[in-house]
């Protein structure tokens, strides 16, 4: 019985299973997001978002915990110096899995994992109702100085 097993087996032996991990995982960091099976995209997920923290992390340990996964340097560094930074104020959840069709061959269903873009913090104070009256005071105070 297979009780508190939490990973999936993917039909694929340890080796196989845990290299293809790694490649998919590397191809994510690289491109940002890839169209695989649903079940490959949620055994992706919990590899790449704890490499994230590992990004998040930064020290020198991170980074070698890290290269012990990625298969490519300069993804490593996309890592540390570009996606990581990107989900500083983030706790968890930095991929997104879309669930898009069925494959034709197989009728295996498909998924698009990506990262989540980076969100912008909105201004201090939104243009609303109030800020919009303030201009039109501050109009008319204007226009008042001037025509005296």
């Amino acid at each position: 019985m297979r009780h508190r097993m939490a990973k999936r087996k993917l039909s694929r032996t340890t080796s196989h299973r845990l290299m293809m991990l790694r490649n998919m995982v590397t191809s994510l960091f690289e491109h940002e997001r890839i169209e695989t099976t649903e079940a490959k995209a949620k055994e992706v997920r919990v590899v790449a978002e704890r490499l994230i923290t590992l990004g998040k992390r930064g020290d020198l340990h991170a980074q070698r915990q890290a290269l012990r996964l990625i298969n490519n340097k300069k993804v490593a560094h996309k890592l540390f110096t570009e996606i990581a930074p990107r989900f500083a104020e983030r706790h968890g959840g930095y991929t997104h899995i879309l669930k898009t069709r069925s494959r034709i061959g197989d009728g295996a269903d498909l998924a698009i994992i990506e990262l989540l873009p980076t969100v912008e913090k909105p201004a201090h104070e939104k243009p609303g109702k109030k800020a919009a009256e303030k201009k039109t005071v501050e109009k008319k105070a204007g226009a008042e100085k001037k025509a005296p």
